[in-house]
């Protein structure tokens, strides 16, 4: 009889099947801690884009709001539309890549949730099975007998310490089966919550859309009407391609003439120094190696010229947005901002040139050692040449056309050599 009641008892849920079912619950249970911290960091990833594109959106929105409601259709307009179209629409891709984040959690939160009850059901009929078989057999010899009845001591005592252990873990089981389980079930209410929360935002910006969708139908309008000036158009193509060219002349006698009185300079000095493989590069005296490279290391940390704006005509060569055939060569970023807007220094440096430039207003040149950066389109200048500047010092002030349109022209270079000023300032 001893020996029925300990195979009746221990039996059913071996030691091996006990700890087996420890393992599942323990492997489940870091497995999803890992998925929740991932799906945690993603989601926190996706809120920090959602704000940049927000405050970027807010930009297009004050810059646009603060020009003339009645103006001419213009190619400027029309790009400053494709940049805010743009914009609406990562906004509500990065919306939807959140919302498909939090119904993979759901997906794995419920299963984990059904495997854990599933698991505590078993457990269940586990211990209804133990109790209906022990209050069977203890009619005849209960537990206590059974202990008892042992044959030594030693046999006594690890009865006793088994049982105890097996009581005490099942036990653990339950506790922790029912807290997981809780827990687990009010996560997936707060899921289902936010779930709820996201699809209402994602119905919002679905609203948001079909108003861009109206905006697009002006869009394709503004297109057209474009499309009828065609000669118009070619004429303003043509100007901008006259002032690009007298802009990058200006800049690139400025770095020459710095070449060749720095060369005078160190020749005069008479200090011996090998020919440089490079003739348009400046000599690297400390100071411009130092200022240099300290330009170089804020490649992307550079602050932008004006507090508020958006590119809305980029670096490079690209179609033009109505004519085709016909493209467009850049060789810096065009800023819209708003009606009067602090032009501030880039970098520290010296003013190197100032300048007016026909169709580009007033012209600021800074040198940052090897590196330059020019400023055009402003209607006041705060500076004067030879002067050292700070980052974020005010250099003037940008000019406004007729129709509210402020707009800067922003370069930069290394020597002689072009570069795309977007990839030096920072993220927005």
């Amino acid at each position: 009889m001893p020996h029925l009641i300990s195979h009746t008892i221990f039996s059913p849920l071996s030691k091996v099947k006990v700890l087996c079912l420890i393992l599942i619950i323990l492997f489940g249970l870091g497995s999803t801690s890992f998925l929740t911290a991932q799906i945690t960091a993603d989601r926190a990833k996706l809120e920090k884009e959602k704000i940049a594109i927000q405050k970027r959106l807010r930009e297009f929105d004050n810059v646009l709001r603060k020009t003339t409601d009645e103006k001419k259709v213009s190619v400027r307009q029309l790009r400053a539309v494709n940049q805010k179209l743009q914009e609406r629409e990562k906004f509500i891709a990065t919306i939807n890549k959140e919302l498909r984040l939090v119904n993979t959690e759901i997906n794995k939160t419920s299963a984990h949730i059904k495997r854990l009850s599933e698991e505590l059901e078993l457990l269940k009929e586990e211990y209804a099975q133990m109790i209906y078989t022990s209050y069977k057999l203890n009619q005849g010899v209960n537990l206590i007998t059974f202990i008892f009845s042992s044959a030594t001591f030693k046999q006594f005592y690890m009865r006793l310490k088994y049982l105890k252990q097996y009581s005490d873990a099942r036990k653990k089981q339950v506790e922790q089966m029912e807290k997981i389980s809780l827990e687990l079930a009010e996560k997936q209410e707060a899921l289902e919550i936010q779930k709820k929360d996201q699809l209402k935002v994602l119905t919002e910006e679905q609203e948001q859309k079909k108003e861009l969708d109206q905006l697009r139908e002006e869009q394709q309008r503004m297109v057209n009407t474009l499309s009828k000036k065609e000669e118009e158009v070619k004429k303003e193509i043509a100007a901008t391609k006259k002032q690009q060219a007298e802009l990058n002349q200006l800049i690139k006698n400025v770095i020459a003439e710095e070449i060749r009185l720095a060369k005078a300079a160190e020749k005069e000095a008479e200090q011996p120094k090998a020919e440089s493989p490079d003739a348009k590069a400046l000599p690297t005296t400390p100071k411009v190696k130092k200022l240099s490279a300290s330009f170089a290391s804020n490649k992307g940390n550079i602050p932008w010229p004006v507090d508020n704006g958006f590119i809305y005509k980029k670096y490079g060569t690209y179609p033009h947005p109505t004519l085709k055939g016909i493209t467009e060569t850049n060789d810096g970023i065009d800023i819209q901002t708003t009606n009067n807007a602090p032009v501030k220094s880039v970098f520290p440096g010296t003013v190197t040139k100032i300048t007016t430039v026909p169709g580009m207003g007033g012209t600021i040149i800074i040198k940052h050692g090897e590196f330059y950066t020019m400023y055009s389109r402003l209607k006041t200048i705060n500076v004067k040449s030879g002067e050292e500047v700070q980052s974020n010092t005010v250099i003037g002030h940008v000019y406004s056309d007729e129709d509210g349109y402020s707009e800067l022209h922003f370069q930069t270079w290394k020597g002689l050599q072009v570069m795309n000023p977007s990839i030096w300032l920072s993220s927005k």
